[in-house]
């Protein structure tokens, strides 16, 4: 699973360390731009499999990526 951060985007620190300690195989890049400019510059975000991915802050963004986590998980 890809998941991609913009480096301008704020809140991805925290959920970046949450991810990377929990799961520390997922393909987790912090990118220049993920092409998500409107969203990433009012709301935390994240692309992941090249899904967009918000939340009203960083905890409900970790928690909608961990929701899609346990769906790729449990399809395999």
């Amino acid at each position: 699973m890809k998941i991609r951060f913009c480096e301008n985007n704020k809140g991805k620190g925290k959920v970046i360390r949450r991810l990377e300690e929990e799961f520390p195989d997922l393909n987790i890049k912090i990118k220049g731009c993920v092409k998500q400019c409107g969203t990433c510059h009012d709301q935390p975000v994240a692309v992941v499999d090249k899904i967009k991915v918000t939340g009203k802050d960083g905890d409900d963004l970790y928690a909608r990526i961990l929701e899609l986590i346990r769906k790729d998980a449990a399809s395999k």
